[in-house]
C-alpha cells in the first residue's frame, strides 16, 4: 500500500511538472498516411533525445477514430510536444543537431537532412495551438503507451465560473472514476494561442485518458446535482467527444 501510495505521489508529481504544450492537429493528404507514420517514427527517436536531455517533458502522437459527418478538413491525427515551463516550449530545441546525433553511423546527413525538409508534405495542413493546462488529476496506471485511448471534449468557455465548475465540481467525478478504473486521467486544458490557419469556436478542452471500459461510469444525482450541472452547463458550450488511439509516446 505504501509503494503504491508513492507511486501516485511520483506520477502526480510529473504529470503537474508538464504544464504546457504545443498541439498540432494534422490533416493528411489522400494516401499518404504510411508516409506520414514512417515520418513520425523517424521523429520519435529525436524527440526521445530531447527528453532525455531536459528540452522538453513528452512527446506522443494519437490517431483519431473518424465519425460520422466528419468533413474533408478534420484531421487525422494529433501531436502533443509536451515542456514544463513556458520558457522551453518558446525556446523549443536544435531538431537538425539532435537528429544528426541520433542517427548518426545510421543514416547520411543527406537523408537526415531530406526527411526533415520533407516534415509537412504528408499534409494538406497542419494547425498549431499553445495550450496550458489549468487543473488534471493523478495519471493512474502507469505511463502512456501505443494503443492506450483517449477522449477529447472540446469546450468554448462561456463565463468566469467555467474553470471553477470543472476543477471543483466535475474533477471529483474524474477522481472517483480513476479509483473505480473507468479513467486513467483526466485533465482541463486551455487554448492560450493557435496559429493564424487554426479553428476557432473552443477556448478550453478536456482530455479522459481511458482506463476499463467494462467498468460503469459513476457519476452523481439528485436535487444537488441537477442544480450544479445547470451550472455546468451554462458555463460553457461542449461540442461531441472525440476518440483517438495512441500511435507513438515518449
Amino acid at each position: 500500500m505504501k509503494n503504491l501510495l508513492l507511486t501516485f505521489i511520483l506520477l502526480f508529481s510529473l504529470s503537474l511538472n508538464a504544464q504546457y504544450a504545443v498541439m498540432s492537429a494534422v490533416d493528411l493528404n489522400e494516401g499518404a498516411e504510411e508516409d506520414y507514420l514512417k515520418l513520425e517514427e523517424f521523429w520519435s527517436a529525436i524527440h526521445q533525445e530531447a527528453i532525455d536531455q531536459g528540452l522538453q517533458a513528452g512527446w506522443s502522437v494519437w490517431k483519431r477514430t473518424p465519425q460520422e459527418g466528419d468533413q474533408p478538413e478534420n484531421n487525422e491525427y494529433l501531436i502533443f510536444d509536451i515542456f514544463n515551463s513556458m520558457e522551453n516550449l518558446e525556446k523549443y530545441f536544435d531538431s537538425e543537431a539532435l537528429a544528426q546525433k541520433v542517427y548518426k553511423g545510421k543514416m547520411s546527413k543527406r537523408s537526415i537532412k531530406r526527411m526533415m525538409e520533407g516534415t509537412g508534405s504528408e499534409s494538406r495542413e497542419r494547425r498549431n495551438y499553445t495550450l496550458k493546462i489549468v487543473d488534471q488529476t493523478i495519471v493512474a496506471g502507469g505511463d502512456v503507451k501505443p494503443g492506450d485511448k483517449a477522449t477529447l471534449n472540446l469546450m468554448n468557455k462561456k463565463n468566469d465560473d467555467f474553470e471553477n465548475y470543472e476543477s471543483k465540481v466535475w474533477k471529483p467525478i474524474a477522481e472517483k472514476n480513476i479509483l473505480n478504473g473507468r479513467l486513467r486521467h483526466w485533465a482541463l486544458v486551455e487554448v492560450t494561442d493557435k496559429a493564424d490557419n487554426a479553428f476557432e469556436g473552443f477556448t478550453h478542452f478536456a482530455w479522459n485518458l481511458m482506463g476499463n471500459s467494462d467498468v460503469e461510469f459513476e457519476g452523481m444525482s439528485g436535487f444537488k446535482w441537477d442544480k450544479l450541472w445547470e451550472g455546468i452547463e451554462s458555463s460553457r458550450d461542449m461540442q461531441d467527444s472525440e476518440e483517438y488511439t495512441c500511435v507513438f509516446a515518449y
